[in-house]
């Protein structure tokens, strides 16, 4: 079998794996059926998030438990023919701070001996993560954060960016307002990496376009009060024609909210978002968002197989899932699929079998894992908030799919995998 044949044989593996999963039809078998070599004869995914702070919504618990519904579906998919047979599922609250994820990230692959991290928002931790996984030589699948120096200068062969980045987003929604006529911007944007990191990306997205921004500032994080700001998108000269806040999870929420109190919207001051995805919406309320565009990686009733998932989701946690918690399924699921055909859990070994590697599953779409950074390039989706439709968080709907070949930057020069 030559090179092309082999990833054909492996997307079309991947296709049928998502089938499976979410229909049940599921039978044994597979690359390695039969056993593999399993260090300490367990397999430990440790999940490192947010448990309760401004991203536990959007990521934290439910990110645990996408995890362990990965886990189920795999053992479920193979039996008695698992090469992974005993896997254990741990989490780890990292409070938003890269000192903390440093410290729970070296704790789980050391002491718990994880095979694999997962999910870790906030890009100051995902990046501190990062520098672990690279010295301890294990797989580290990054879904909540969105910096792209995690596949540009920071970048190392055992972690994978899986869900969405800066570019993404920024390219999606600040080229696409800017064009419908929106020229003139104010950005403010949480201190930190995934902040300056979007606001810059939102920027050159900006000019590309024939806009320009204004002005921007950058906000405490965590925050509650955006007064200062929102007075100064009031009084600044030229007067912005919109707001673009580079915000997630509560701090996303108490902007917007602001930003209705303010009412911006009856100044003239529109209002574009950088991230968003449905716990915010709910929380914030549709009728407060109304026609605002977003990019976006996933939401959960997109098709009938994003809709089977958030059924599953739902009746294990009593929630619909975000695209941070689909992401992580679909990347623990791809990494258990990787050991089955691997035979074993060497992260090595493992990586051979991801690297290059095609997909389509109930997250990604058109998916391909990069060899050259290990960035996960698939469709993203152009959306708009709208009335709530079969229930209340049934409040997205597709402007326009955006190709995986446009959605995301191309192999950064600055990444040097070897």
């Amino acid at each position: 079998m030559n090179h092309s044949e082999m990833r054909r044989a492996l997307a079309a593996g991947a296709a049928a794996t998502a089938i499976c999963l979410l229909t049940s039809a599921c039978g044994g078998g597979g690359p390695a059926a039969g056993g593999g070599k399993i260090s300490g004869d367990k397999v430990t995914l440790g999940v490192v998030t947010d448990l309760s702070g401004v991203y536990a919504s959007l990521t934290g618990p439910g990110a645990v438990e996408a995890v362990k519904m990965a886990a189920d579906d795999y053992k479920k998919k193979y039996g008695d023919k698992a090469v992974a047979k005993n896997i254990e599922v741990l989490s780890a609250d990292h409070q938003n701070k890269p000192e903390v994820a440093s410290t729970k990230a070296r704790e789980l692959y050391d002491r718990k001996s994880a095979d694999a991290l997962f999910d870790v928002p906030t890009s100051s931790a995902a990046l501190a993560v990062q520098t672990i996984a690279g010295q301890s030589r294990k797989m580290y699948f990054n879904v909540g954060a969105a910096t792209p120096e995690l596949t540009g200068k920071a970048c190392n062969p055992y972690t994978y960016a899986w869900a969405y980045d800066a570019y993404m987003l920024a390219h999606g929604t600040g080229a696409t307002v800017t064009t419908e006529g929106a020229k003139d911007w104010y950005l403010i944007y949480p201190d930190y990496a995934f902040g300056e990191a979007m606001s810059s990306g939102f920027e050159a997205s900006i000019k590309a376009a024939g806009g320009r921004v204004v002005k921007k500032d950058p906000t405490p994080f965590p925050n509650d009060n955006f007064s200062t700001f929102l007075l100064k998108a009031k009084s600044t000269k030229p007067k912005p024609q919109v707001l673009g806040v580079m915000h997630a999870g509560g701090d996303l929420v108490n902007a917007v909210k602001q930003y209705d109190q303010f009412k911006l919207k009856q100044q003239g001051i529109g209002l574009a978002l950088g991230l968003i995805s449905d716990t915010d919406i709910a929380s914030i309320g549709a009728d407060k968002l109304e026609g605002a565009k977003f990019t976006t990686a996933w939401w959960w009733n997109k098709d009938d197989r994003t809709r089977a998932f958030a059924d599953e989701f739902k009746e294990r946690t009593g929630k619909r899932p975000s695209f941070d918690h689909a992401g992580n399924y679909s990347a623990a699921t791809q990494y258990l699929e990787a050991i089955q055909r691997a035979g074993t859990d060497d992260p090595d070994k493992v990586r051979g079998e991801l690297d290059g590697m095609t997909f389509s599953d109930v997250f990604a779409q058109n998916a391909t894992v990069r060899e050259g950074d290990h960035r996960v390039t698939h469709d993203a989706y152009l959306a708009q908030v709208k009335k709530p439709g079969t229930e209340p968080t049934d409040t997205t709907e597709l402007v326009r799919t955006i190709p995986a070949a446009e959605a995301f930057a191309p192999v950064s020069k600055d990444c040097k995998l070897s």
